[in-house]
C-alpha cells in the first residue's frame, strides 16, 4: 500500500481482516512486495529464463547507502554472480544445514550469523525459515525463497541467486563448503527485507532470533543472573530456544578486538551446547560456543587442544562433538563462561519460565501503535506535561495463575515492546530509539472506562510495574506477576517528540478476558456531540445588540450573509480580542463555517444561524484561552487533545494524530484560526456521521473512524 496519511490509519483494520483470512500465518505467509514464489518460478520455467529480481536488483543500491554506497571504493570491484558461475556443481544444502555452514564475510552482521547458527540446532524451526525442496538442479529457475516473522506476521521473501563476489569469492556470508549456498541466500533474503546488505551491519542477536521464530526474548546480565543460570541455559536448549551471548567492549574503538584468551569483545557468539562431563568428579559443567567468523577460538581450559580433554574417554568426546578444528566452535567451563561473558540472550518459542518444569499455554495480544511528534510522542515519566499523551493500552487480568507461588494470588504476564522499521530506515539516518514502558493500575471507579487517561492520573498515581530500564534495543521485554485487576500499559520513547511505529505484545498464562487481553484506544470512545438547531432568541446583551447591528449593516435587506461577508464580520469582532494574536479568519475557514451552520441550504447564514455560530466561537474561544498557557496566541499540539476534549469531542489516537498533521505548524503549535477551523470541521463531520449512522455499532464503527480520518485530513 502506498503511504498516505490516511493509509497508515486504515492499516490496522486491513491487517485484522487479513488475519481472519489466515494471511500472515506460518501456513499462509504474506508475500513481500507482492512477489509470489510459485507464480514467478513457473513463469521463468516456461520462458526457460532465470529470475532477475527487480525489487532487490543486482546493483549498488542493494549493497548499501554509505560504506557500501555509490561513492564507496569498496563496491567498485564487486560482481554479482550466480552460483553456477562461481563453482561447479553448486548445491543449496550439502549434507544437512548445520552451524559450520555459516562463516562471516566482509559485513558486520555477526549478530545475524550467530542467530542462524542457533537456528540450525532446531531442524523444525530451520525448515520453517528455509522452505524445503529448493535446489540448483530440479526445476531450477534462479529463484529461492525464505520466510521470516515480521512484526506479528510471517512473510515470504523471494530472491534471485545473484550474489556479490570479489575475485570469484563470496563477499559476505559463505559456507565452509565452497559449493554450498543456503546461508548466503538466506542472508540475501534478510538483507532484502531490510533494504540493503549494509542495513544489516551491527545489531543484537535477539533481533534475528525473533525474526526466525516469532518468539519472545529475555536478557540476563551474567553478573546479576540467577543462581540457576546453568540450569536455565540447559533447559532453554532442550526446549528449542535460541541462545546467544557477548562480552561488552567498554571502549567503542575496541569493538571486535581479539583478547589474549582468543575471545572477541563486542562480538556475538552462539550458544550451541550445555553439558556436563560425566567422567570428571566432581562433574564439570561445560558450555559450547561458536564464533560466526568460523575461526578465532577460546584458547583456555577445555579449548580444542587443551590438556583437560586427555582425561575424557573417546566415546564421551564423540557425544560432546568435541573436535580439534579451527572452525570457530569451542568448549569452555561454565565458570570461565561467567567470568568472560557479560550478557546472554534467550529467545523462547513461548514465554514459559526456564526456572521451572511447567509448560503453559499462553494467550498473546499483538497491538500496533505509533508515536507521532506533537501528538502522541510524549516521552517517559520525566516529562509529565506530555507523558500522558503516549498511546495507552488496557490490560484486564481477571483470573490468577493455576499454581501461584507461595499462595500469592497473581497473574503472570510478559510484556514486549518492539520498535518497527528502524533498521530499514538507517539510510535516512534513523537509529534505534531508547524505549520502555510503564504499567499503571486502574482503580475500581475507573473500571470499564476505556478513554485515554488524562494528565492528572499520571501526576497522582505511581506505576505498578515497569521495565527495568529504557534501552536502545529493538525490543524491551519484562516478566511480571500482577494481582488480578485492570491496568494501563504506556509504551514510550525516553525523549519526547520522537516519531516511530511499534508493536506491543502481551503474553498471559490465562485468557483473562472473553476477548483480547489488551484493549487499545483505537475506537471513538465518546458520544458524538450534536449540533443543535439555532437557539430561539432570548434577551440580548449589549454585545448581542452590537452584533445584530453589525450583521444588519453587512447583510442588507435579505438579512443573510455570504462567506466573504462572514469573514468581515467575524474578523471585526475577533479583532477586539488582542490577546488572541490572530490575523483573523481566512475565506476558506468562513466557507467551512457556513457549510456547517447552513441549516436551510441557502449557502448563506441568516441571523439565527449566525448567532448560533458566534456562540460556538465564543465557547471555543474561552477553551482556547484556558489552554494557551504561555499567552502566545497558540496552543501546544499536545494540549490540543485537552482542548478538543473540553469542546465535547472524545477521539482516538489516530484522529489526534491527523489533527496534529493537518493543523499544527512546524513548531507543533496551533493558532486560533486553525483551532477554530479544526473544531468547525469536527462538529460538522460528527454531525453528519451521527445522523447517517444512528444506531450502528461494531464493524460500522471502524468505518466511521476511517471516514473521519479521511475527512479531517482533507
Amino acid at each position: 500500500m502506498p503511504y498516505t496519511p490516511s493509509g497508515f490509519f486504515c492499516d490496522r483494520l486491513i491487517r485484522e481482516r487479513e488475519r481472519r483470512d489466515g494471511e500472515g500465518s506460518i501456513s499462509n505467509p504474506l508475500r513481500f512486495s507482492g512477489q509470489d514464489f510459485a507464480t514467478i518460478k513457473q513463469e521463468n520455467l516456461q520462458k526457460k529464463a532465470l529470475f532477475e529480481d527487480d525489487v532487490f536488483p543486482a546493483t549498488v543500491d542493494s549493497l548499501g547507502f554509505k560504506e557500501l554506497g555509490q561513492k564507496s571504493n569498496k563496491v567498485k570491484n564487486i560482481v554479482w554472480k550466480r552460483p553456477k558461475e562461481i563453482c561447479e556443481n553448486p548445491q543449496f544444502i550439502v549434507g544437512g544445514a548445520n552451524r559450520t555452514d555459516i562463516c562471516q564475510g566482509d559485513l558486520g552482521d555477526c549478530w545475524l550469523l550467530a542467530a542462524i547458527a542457533c537456528l540450525t540446532l532446531n531442524e523444525k524451526l530451520l525448515y520453517r525459515v528455509i522452505p524445503p525442496e529448493q535446489s540448483f538442479t530440479e526445476n531450477y529457475a534462479g529463484i529461492f525463497h525464505f520466510q521470516f516473522w515480521r512484526y506479528g506476521d510471517w512473510v515470504d521473501v523471494v530472491v534471485d541467486d545473484r550474489i556479490p563476489t570479489f575475485n570469484n569469492q563470496l563477499v559476505f556470508t559463505k559456507s565452509e563448503v565452497r559449493n554450498e549456498f543456503w546461508s548466503a541466500l538466506l542472508e540475501k533474503a534478510y538483507a532484502k527485507l531490510h533494504g540493503s546488505y549494509e542495513a544489516l551491519k551491527g545489531g543484537n542477536t535477539t533481533e534475528a532470533m525473533e525474526d526466525f521464530t516469532g518468539g519472545v526474548t529475555e536478557f540476563y546480565d551474567i553478573k546479576d543472573a540467577p543462581k540457576e543460570l546453568y540450569k536455565i541455559m540447559k533447559k532453554a536448549l532442550e526446549r528449542g530456544s535460541l541462545m546467544g551471548c557477548s562480552m561488552d567492549a567498554l571502549v567503542p574503538a575496541r569493538l571486535e578486538t581479539r583478547t589474549a584468551t582468543g575471545l572477541v569483545k563486542g562480538h556475538a557468539y552462539s550458544v550451541t551446547g550445555v553439558e556436563e562431563s560425566l567422567q570428571k568428579q566432581p562433574k564439570i559443567r561445560l558450555v559450547r560456543l561458536r564464533n560466526p567468523w568460523g575461526q578465532v577460538e577460546w584458547n583456555g581450559p577445555w579449548s580444542d587442544n587443551s590438556k583437560e580433554w586427555a582425561s575424557i574417554a573417546k566415546a564421551e568426546k564423540e557425544k560432546l562433538q568435541q573436535q580439534n578444528a579451527e572452525d570457530g566452535e569451542f568448549w569452555m567451563s561454565f565458570d570461565d563462561f561467567k567470568r568472560n561473558f557479560t550478557k546472554i540472550e534467550i529467545c523462547n518459542l513461548t514465554p514459559d519460565a526456564l526456572q521451572d518444569d511447567k509448560i503453559h499455554k499462553w494467550t498473546v495480544s499483538v497491538n500496533e501503535g505509533r508515536w507521532v511528534r506533537g501528538c502522541s510522542a510524549g516521552g517517559c515519566r520525566n516529562y509529565p506535561d506530555t507523558f500522558w499523551t503516549n498511546p495507552q493500552y488496557r490490560l484486564r487480568l481477571l483470573e490468577e495463575d493455576d499454581d501461584p507461588d507461595d499462595n500469592e494470588v497473581a497473574c503472570t504476564v510478559v510484556v514486549a515492546l518492539m520498535q518497527k522499521n528502524r533498521r530499514m530506515e538507517r539510510k535516512m539516518g534513523a537509529n534505534l530509539f531508547t524505549i520502555g514502558f510503564s504499567i499503571y493500575e486502574v482503580f475500581n471507579a475507573m473500571h470499564g472506562n476505556t478513554q485515554h487517561m488524562p494528565k492528572d492520573f499520571f501526576l497522582y498515581n505511581a506505576s505498578k510495574a515497569r521495565c527495568k530500564s529504557y534501552i536502545n534495543l529493538r525490543e524491551v521485554t519484562e516478566r511480571f506477576r500482577l494481582p488480578p485487576g485492570e491496568y494501563i500499559i504506556v509504551p514510550s520513547t525516553y525523549e519526547p517528540h520522537q516519531e516511530g511505529e511499534f508493536i506491543l505484545r502481551v503474553f498471559s498464562e490465562k485468557n483473562n478476558l472473553s476477548e483480547a487481553a489488551l484493549i487499545p484506544d483505537n475506537l471513538l470512545t465518546g458520544l458524538f456531540p450534536s449540533i443543535s438547531q439555532p437557539a430561539p432568541a432570548t434577551t440580548e446583551c449589549e454585545e448581542d445588540k452590537q452584533f445584530h447591528s453589525i450583521f444588519q449593516q453587512i447583510a442588507g435587506d435579505d438579512m443573510e450573509i455570504t462567506s466573504n461577508e462572514l469573514k468581515n464580520v467575524l474578523n471585526k469582532a475577533i479583532g477586539k480580542h488582542k490577546e488572541l494574536k490572530t490575523m483573523g479568519f481566512c475565506l476558506e475557514s468562513c466557507r467551512s463555517m457556513i457549510a456547517l451552520m447552513d441549516t436551510d441550504g441557502s449557502g448563506k447564514l441568516n441571523f439565527d444561524e449566525f448567532k448560533h455560530l458566534w456562540n460556538k466561537i465564543k465557547q471555543w474561544q474561552g477553551i482556547f484561552k484556558r489552554h494557551d498557557f504561555d499567552k502566545s496566541g497558540t496552543i501546544n499540539s499536545y494540549d490540543m487533545r485537552n482542548a478538543v476534549n473540553d469542546a465535547g469531542f472524545h477521539l482516538s489516537n489516530q484522529l489526534y494524530d491527523v489533527i496534529t498533521m493537518r493543523y499544527a505548524n512546524d513548531n507543533m503549535k496551533i493558532d486560533f484560526d486553525s483551532y477554530i477551523c479544526c473544531l468547525v470541521r469536527l462538529e460538522g463531520m460528527f454531525s453528519k456521521l451521527s445522523s447517517y449512522n444512528a444506531g450502528h455499532v461494531g464493524e460500522q464503527q471502524h468505518t466511521n473512524v476511517y471516514w473521519l480520518q479521511l475527512t479531517m485530513y482533507a
